[in-house]
């Protein structure tokens, strides 16, 4: 960083602050600081989800896997569209006809009051560990590096800018600022591609240059890495969790002005899941072709900044990867303080409680959760000799199964129970992080050949389901709560269009790539 970058790294914060205040301008006085008052537009949407999706951990581990295998890892990118349409048409139809803030509440509408107690719970300790604490810590490396300051400082700035747009101007400030940070991530990211190209000597000599194998989308079952099957099969368990039923993900659609605005702005969020590939992982592949003796594919992204930037864009780099954090952070904060307002405190202590006071205890669970992540973040700084963002980020893969079992079955089958709902939430979320144990640290005694990750997620999901299914079905318990409907207003027919472009796009690039 020399001093022009310093420069452009604050005309960035100050920009970004501008915006929060003028965004935070437009809220109406004492309106709620949880979804916008419903006036999300599709831009603010799309820009909203996909900027939650982005870490600079992404942008990292991304160029390291294009480094190393190519294309392939562009699958978890991709093959996201269909859930992603999954949420336009299936489930955000029901969540805006419910007209309801928080996920968990939904579920209680279907499920009854326990079950919407215990997700309530169950979201935010999933928000705190996986949204708040390893974002920070990946982010607090990076700026711990830039600033040379300790990590729980790194992690106070990045919470006290992120935490200052979500207690100001609530939603609405963090989904503005959020359009103008991902725009200047998708400027400066391909610029860096653009120019890795012309150093290449363009897309032949890029195509040249590294192995056959890397334009695959689809590797044999025989891959260690990427095999074919367990993608296909794995993948929409977590698709279902992530894009589906995860607060963070799906609050920018609560916020929308109507179904229509909801389904152009996921619709927008699968064209930009595209740019994924391009922006992320082809950065790598240009360094394998640039620098095919380098030894550290984690390095991959940073060496082709270093290496092909002038002075002045090092600073926007950096720029840009505090904008990944501050991003994901602010819209993680935001579905904190939403859902323990929302489903704990309004629900069950204060639900005649004003406006007023309801913004006032949102803003302290801010700056409660803000605490609790930096002080989970030292703490994962402190374990030493473990990789333990890997490792938090595969046991999180873990969760998915039991919530992609209730809402799926939730929604789809009228004769699923509390009980069942319940079971998978509690008894079956504690048998698939036992497994996760097992799989991640295997103790001697137990040799059995575990299937790919993603294979056993589905293995685990199916367990689930016909768990649920066999408790419903035998459940003495006959209170029947209804699937909420949805909504039948805003259906639009370029909302459609744009999906059915999209499918035959996405459905292309696999033909293509294969």
């Amino acid at each position: 960083m020399q001093g022009l970058d310093w420069v452009i790294l604050g005309i960035y914060f100050a920009v970004l602050i501008a915006i929060g205040l003028w965004a935070s301008s437009k809220r109406k006085k004492g309106g709620s600081l949880f979804l916008a008052e419903h006036s999300l537009r599709w831009h603010h949407i799309g820009f909203s989800m996909w900027g939650t999706n982005v870490g600079p951990s992404m942008l990292i581990a991304s160029a390291s896997a294009g480094f190393t295998t190519g294309i392939v890892s562009g699958n978890y990118a991709w093959y996201a569209f269909v859930f992603i349409a999954l949420l336009a048409f299936v489930f955000a139809p029901r969540y805006l006809g419910a007209k309801v803030h928080t996920l968990p509440e939904f579920m209680g509408l279907r499920f009854g009051q326990s079950t919407r107690n215990i997700l309530a719970w169950y979201t935010i300790v999933t928000i705190v560990i996986s949204w708040l604490a390893l974002t920070l810590f990946a982010g607090g490396i990076l700026i711990r590096q830039v600033f040379d300051i300790p990590m729980w400082m790194s992690a106070l700035v990045l919470l006290v800018i992120s935490a200052f747009f979500t207690m100001l101007g609530g939603l609405k400030a963090v989904a503005y600022t959020n359009v103008y940070q991902m725009i200047l991530l998708i400027v400066v990211s391909l610029v860096l591609v653009i120019v890795g190209l012309d150093r290449v000597g363009g897309i032949q000599a890029l195509f040249d240059k590294v192995p056959a194998d890397y334009w695959v989308m689809f590797k044999p079952n025989s891959d260690e890495a990427f095999p074919w099957l367990p993608i296909v099969l794995g993948y929409p368990v977590m698709g279902v969790w992530f894009w589906c039923t995860d607060q963070s993900m799906v609050q920018p659609v609560l916020a929308a002005k109507d179904l229509r605005e909801g389904q152009l702005g996921t619709n927008f969020t699968g064209w930009l899941k595209i740019l994924d590939v391009v922006l992320y992982i082809l950065p790598g592949i240009l360094c394998f072709a640039l620098f095919p003796t380098f030894e550290n594919p984690d390095e991959a992204y940073l060496t082709m900044v270093e290496n092909l930037f002038p002075v002045g864009m090092v600073g926007l780099v950096f720029a840009v990867l505090t904008a990944c954090l501050v991003s994901t952070i602010g819209s993680a904060l935001n579905a904190l303080s939403t859902v323990f307002t929302m489903d704990i405190y309004v629900k069950r202590f204060r639900p005649n409680a004003s406006q007023r006071r309801i913004n006032y205890v949102g803003r302290l669970v801010t700056v409660i959760g803000a605490v609790i992540a930096i002080a989970m973040t030292v703490a994962i700084d402190a374990i030493k000799g473990l990789n333990l963002f890997n490792v938090f980020q595969s046991v999180l893969g873990f969760i998915a199964p039991p919530m992609a079992a209730v809402f799926v079955l939730g929604i789809f089958w009228e004769r699923a129970t509390t009980r069942a709902a319940n079971f998978a939430l509690t008894i079956g979320t504690a048998f698939c992080l036992i497994v996760g144990v097992l799989y991640l640290w295997p103790p001697e005694w137990l040799h059995f050949p575990w299937p790919h990750f993603m294979l056993l997620s589905f293995e685990l999901f199916i367990i689930l389901v016909v768990s649920m299914v066999i408790i419903s079905l035998t459940d003495s318990d006959k209170t029947q709560y209804i699937i909420p409907e949805p909504i039948h207003e805003g259906w639009s027919k370029l909302a459609i269009s744009l999906w059915i472009a999209l499918a035959v796009v996405m459905i292309s690039l696999y033909v293509y790539f294969n």
